[in-house]
């Protein structure tokens, strides 16, 4: 009888963990196709696909909330949580979209070192993730997080860097537009990683 009020807290950190994987998996892919435009359709199938698995996981995240009645962390605090990495993989998907409905051709060096930091981001995502469940390492928890700010801040100067290049030196006006989607879809991964490396700080600070 008190099996559904009293389920095994550590679930919610196996679905984070899980969802973190597919995250990296999808920053992997997306830069594999920034990277290599000849292979753009696998490698947007696979961000695709990482997608959907980590959609699953949020749901059951949100099914298992309905169905518990004691939870190792506040209740807002995992539903932010798992729905802000979600939409990590949401832009992940918008960009390998957009590459493809652009019909983009060519990319540039900026793009691929947005690309690179928003992996570095989602990687530092996952570390932190993964340390959740024992707040005996909240010090690593929160250089976790710093890092992802630090490299939030790295992405932001390249793409101020890239939009300025861009409108002095690009003449094509569909490529001008293209580049600029591009541009601030990638950036926006690592925006989307900082929100989850503050929610996370916040559920360090609530329960270390």
């Amino acid at each position: 009888m008190f099996g559904r009020f009293m389920p095994t807290e550590g679930k919610f950190f196996e679905i984070f963990n899980a969802h973190a994987k597919h995250i990296v998996s999808g920053s992997h892919e997306l830069e594999l196709l920034i990277d290599n435009l000849g292979d753009a359709e696998i490698h947007k199938q696979n961000v695709q696909t990482a997608e959907k698995a980590a959609d699953k996981l949020t749901h059951e995240t949100i099914d298992l909330l309905h169905k518990t009645f004691i939870t190792p962390l506040d209740r807002d605090e995992i539903h932010k949580l798992i729905t802000t990495m979600d939409d990590i993989l949401d832009l992940m998907e918008d960009v390998a979209t957009a590459i493809s409905l652009y019909d983009v051709r060519a990319v540039t060096s900026e793009a691929s070192q947005l690309a690179h930091i928003s992996t570095a981001c989602c990687e530092r995502v996952q570390a932190a993730v993964a340390m959740l469940s024992d707040m005996k390492q909240a010090r690593e928890i929160l250089k976790a997080c710093e890092d992802i700010d630090r490299l939030e801040s790295d992405a932001d100067r390249v793409l101020r860097s890239a939009m300025s290049k861009l409108f002095r030196e690009e003449d094509d006006v569909k490529t001008l537009i293209k580049l600029k989607a591009i541009y601030e879809l990638l950036e926006s991964i690592t925006d989307k990683c900082e929100d989850v490396a503050n929610i996370i700080e916040g559920i360090v600070l609530e329960n270390a």
